[in-house]
């Protein structure tokens, strides 16, 4: 089924939405919670209740791509799962190694009173990715989005471990410079 036949069946409140959403992304959606989370029971939780929160956001919102407003939905709850899991146990792995690698380039946005200013900076890494090479906004993309490792994105890529590292080293440096530029340089 297409997407905006599925979204219409969400729009028109019928539970088939859910069923046709979860036979056509479930494994996209487990693959990509399981970058982040490593428990199984997780995953299928952060599934259930990303279908709750479609279900109770369409309608209103209307998404136009129902994968990637799955994918951000998915991501979101899959990050929120993790950093609750990690203030009960500190431990590491790929997501960790990856906030970590962006945290100094990313102001923190926890503040209520800052949503304003998140959005701009939003609108600020949208403007950033625009300006990289196809290759490297694939990588940089598939490392901090997608949550890949570098062994992962190497053998997507057919690119070297040492490329795949300077490539996300150069790119992280071009999005400090960027930030700044853009005036968020009390914070990087």
């Amino acid at each position: 089924m297409e997407d905006r036949e599925i979204v219409e069946l969400f729009l028109q409140r019928r539970e088939e939405a859910i069923e046709e959403t979860s036979r056509k992304y479930q494994g996209y959606c487990f693959a990509l919670s399981r970058r982040i989370l490593a428990d199984r029971q997780d995953i299928e939780e952060v599934f259930s209740d990303a279908l709750l929160a479609l279900w109770n956001s369409i309608p209103p919102e209307i998404p136009h791509i129902l994968s990637a407003y799955l994918t951000k939905i998915i991501r979101n709850l899959s990050l929120k799962r993790y950093r609750d899991r990690s203030t009960q146990k500190r431990g590491g792995g790929e997501i960790t190694l990856a906030l970590e690698e962006l945290e100094g380039c990313i102001p923190s946005g926890e503040d209520p009173a800052e949503k304003w200013k998140e959005k701009q900076l939003q609108e600020c890494l949208n403007r950033f990715l625009k300006t990289l090479p196809e290759e490297n906004r694939n990588v940089f993309l598939a490392r901090y989005w997608h949550l890949y490792s570098v062994r992962e994105i190497t053998e997507r890529t057919g690119y070297s471990a040492s490329k795949v590292k300077m490539m996300l080293l150069r790119d992280r440096e071009k999005l400090r410079e960027h930030l700044r530029k853009e005036g968020y340089d009390e914070s990087v």
